[in-house]
């Protein structure tokens, strides 16, 4: 079979299965449909569809953009390789995302800077347009008894008793959607106050849902650290010095938060040592590309998990968000904090400022603390 065929074969494969993944995502999501129930039809996974559909078109759209600007400068690359999430996984979105693949070095920081900010630019106008079309197209508030005929016994009045654990009805699993800044804005310019769901709701309304998992994931590549999309846009506004120094401070800060609450000091003595070894190494590999030599790591872990163990016993109701802390060693291990010198370095021209610190105000647009919070009731068990 001729090399470039069987590569278009596996990229295609990739992404049909990524989009299957998807659509049984969307469809459990939506309707609470999971391909392993009893009776799971066609139609079940046609109601996917519509997130799964939003969700992959802001994804492709991002990543070709940094796939035809990679191209512009005639520089090697692969097609994106969408990563599927199989449907075993509980609360799974369906997708782990899509990357390219950049086959050689690019010499120079304009070409790494506009390589960079193509992708996340891209997605997030098409996300923009699909949450704009989301709000301004809302069903009357009666469309939840459809996912929730529970709730029907409350009638509009339902908020008031299905989110309180203590009347919430059996076998319910409350998710919480957090916001941010962009996603406000445009719910107050767009959306009907009157059909505008609740934030336990938001995940049954596909494009609102997919738009806003999409301004998450625009957002954690923005983070102007190491080589991540921001990193290079930060670094041709900044340059290496001033990057490395933004990034650290940044990436320590996230850190703290994160692993604010995450050791409880009320936990048995027996668990508690267990836990903290294991946080500790978790600090240790994290830091590993800011500090070469072990002893600073050591130390530098012991410092952020003293200040963190003290504030969570003086403030008990004070937390992170822990489930950043995957992405945290993802960036802290991959792709590293600190940004490596280009062999070429160019001034960036007023446009690409303009843009670049546009990029960093959709950053923070974008930036959402707490993006997903799942209850589980008493009677469920995770």
């Amino acid at each position: 079979m001729n090399q470039k065929i069987k590569t278009y074969l596996i990229h295609g494969s990739l992404f049909l299965i990524t989009f299957v993944t998807a659509t049984f995502a969307g469809a459990e999501w939506t309707y609470g449909k999971s391909v392993f129930m009893e009776g799971y039809s066609w139609a079940d996974f046609a109601s996917g569809l519509p997130y799964s559909i939003c969700f992959l078109t802001i994804l492709s759209c991002h990543e070709f953009g940094h796939y035809f600007t990679a191209l512009h400068y005639k520089i090697k690359t692969t097609l994106p390789y969408y990563i599927p999430i199989p449907p075993i996984l509980p609360f799974n979105i369906g997708t782990f995302g899509a990357v390219i693949r950049i086959k050689e070095r690019i010499l120079t920081n304009k070409q790494q800077f506009d390589v960079g900010i193509a992708g996340p630019l891209a997605g997030f106008v098409v996300a923009v347009a699909f949450l704009i079309y989301g709000f301004a197209t809302l069903p009357p508030p009666e469309n939840i008894f459809q996912f929730h005929p529970e709730y029907k016994q409350y009638g509009l009045n339902y908020e008031s008793h299905v989110y309180n654990p203590a009347t919430m009805p059996t076998g319910i699993v409350d998710v919480f959607i957090g916001k941010n800044m962009l996603f406000t804005f445009l719910e107050k310019v767009f959306a009907d106050p009157a059909r505008m769901p609740n934030p336990h709701e938001i995940m049954h309304y596909p494009f609102l849902f997919a738009g806003f998992l999409s301004l998450v994931f625009t957002c954690m590549n923005l983070l102007p650290i190491g080589q991540l999309d921001g990193g290079h846009v930060l670094y041709g506004l900044v340059g290496y010095r001033k990057h490395r120094i933004i990034a650290t401070v940044l990436y320590f800060g996230l850190i703290f938060y994160t692993g604010l609450g995450y050791i409880d000091a009320r936990t048995p003595i027996n668990q508690l040592f267990t836990d903290i070894a294991f946080y500790l190494f978790f600090l240790y590999m994290a830091l590993r590309s800011l500090f070469e030599k072990k002893r600073d790591r050591i130390m530098y872990a012991l410092i952020v998990f003293t200040l963190q163990y003290l504030l969570g016993w003086l403030f008990p109701s004070i937390h992170g968000y822990s489930a950043w802390l995957v992405f945290i060693l993802l960036v802290g291990w991959m792709a590293g904090v600190p940004h490596p010198p280009s062999e070429i370095e160019l001034p960036l021209d007023r446009n690409r400022k303009i843009l670049g610190w546009l990029a960093l105000l959709i950053f923070v647009l974008c930036l959402t603390p707490n993006p997903i919070d799942i209850i589980l009731p008493p009677t469920v068990t995770p």
